[in-house]
């Protein structure tokens, strides 16, 4: 019998219960066009969700628990975005523009000086145009919102919601017998991609957003469980900027939104802290991703224990070599994708141990953690993520067979 288990995990959204769906769809929207006004019957469906989803994800041989991001649902009743947008609701200081706002213009960067354009002028998205506004292609996007901007000092107002979160999964781990699970909150950088008319640069903008975040970060840490920190603007931010810029350029981008995370977490446990790095999960080609060896090295300075990224959609598959290059610091471990959002077909087991036992042999199996690329809830269908978890699970095991011989 094999001596070696292989962890497994999710990297946050799942798909949420029929109940709860529509349970948010009849919530109510407070006078700021974006805060939800939710019930105690809603809070109390929420708590018995997340119960029910923890006991799922164990039967389907996950060892590390998450909320499924039930939480932070916002109207839609999957939303992808809502790792997003759930912070418009926990942070004081945004307001909508007003509906007659002109949609902001697309910016040009200049050698030496990154700047983001709209979301809706990222290159994959000019490049492939005819793709991505033809809705029988099957490019699944969404069209670009429109969101609240910063207009006044940040603080963060979330104290209930982000209470209710850890007091749900702690009666969720309490009633399955776990000692821990983990939580996800979003990063400074990806919170201030959101338009900025009251800081005087975006610089001071993205530390607003860590001083912000500190507090539910520390609310997660402090109830003993794991913080997931999402921030694809690491690596996602790459394809937004207009025109390609050189790659020092862009990891100097990357300094104020590394140095902010680590203001946000400083005195937090290094071992209760996951970093998610993605290139964003709508379904679409990819085509201007950046390489993950571009920076991998910029992404292990932030302190953090675990590094989760993706590694199983067929644009970024192939990085995993890269791993023969990177040492891996002592105590640290990686959490790579294993199942991918961006496809319907469910990975075989042996695929899912083949990917598995790669990581293992280059990093060891005590360092690695399996889990999907990025969120499944609202990328496929939950009869599908729930047969991709299965087989995650499954291919965990036989991973841990091939390791002990």
């Amino acid at each position: 019998m094999s001596s070696l288990t292989i962890q497994t995990t999710t990297s946050g959204s799942l798909p949420r219960s029929p109940e709860l769906v529509e349970a948010t769809k009849a919530l109510q929207l407070a006078d700021d066009g974006f805060t939800l006004i939710r019930t105690p019957e809603y809070n109390e469906l929420g708590a018995t969700a997340v119960r029910d989803l923890v006991k799922r994800q164990l039967d389907a041989g996950l060892t590390i628990v998450g909320d499924g991001e039930y939480g932070k649902a916002m109207t839609a009743s999957h939303d992808f975005g809502a790792w997003w947008s759930y912070s418009f609701q926990r942070v004081a200081g945004m307001a909508l523009p007003p509906e007659d706002a002109p949609m902001p213009e697309p910016v040009r960067s200049e050698p030496g000086h990154v700047r983001l354009t709209s979301m809706n002028d990222r290159r994959d998205w000019v490049r492939f145009a005819e793709a991505y506004y033809d809705p029988t292609s099957g490019v699944l996007f969404g069209d670009p919102p429109f969101w609240p901007i910063t207009v006044g000092e940040l603080s963060y107002r979330g104290q209930d919601l982000i209470g209710a979160d850890v007091a749900n999964l702690r009666a969720a781990l309490d009633a399955t017998g776990q000692e821990s699970g983990f939580i996800t909150s979003i990063a400074p950088g990806s919170g201030a991609r959101v338009g900025n008319a009251f800081y005087g640069s975006e610089e001071e903008h993205i530390w607003a957003w860590a001083e912000a975040m500190r507090e539910e970060y520390k609310a997660v840490t402090d109830a003993g469980l794991t913080l997931q920190i999402d921030d694809p603007s690491l690596a996602e931010s790459w394809d937004q900027v207009n025109p390609e810029p050189s790659v020092a350029d862009y990891r100097a981008f990357l300094r104020t939104r590394i140095d902010a995370i680590n203001h946000a977490i400083e005195g937090l446990p290094e071992d209760q802290v996951r970093l998610h790095v993605c290139w964003g999960s709508w379904h679409g080609p990819h085509t201007t991703d950046l390489e993950f060896r571009h920076i991998v090295d910029l992404v292990m300075e932030i302190n953090a224990g675990e590094y989760s990224f993706e590694a199983a959609n067929p644009r970024h598959e192939h990085e995993w070599s890269i791993w023969k290059d990177v040492e891996l610091a002592p105590g640290k471990k990686i959490v790579p994708g294993i199942v991918g959002h961006s496809s319907n077909v469910v990975e075989h087991p042996d695929l899912v141990a083949e990917r598995i036992v790669r990581f293992a042999e280059l990093v060891g199996p005590e360092n690695v953690i399996a889990s999907t690329d990025c969120g499944l809830g609202g990328r496929v269908h939950q009869q599908i993520a729930w047969a991709k978890l299965e087989s995650l699970g499954e291919g965990a095991r036989r991973a841990a067979d091939l390791l002990n011989g």
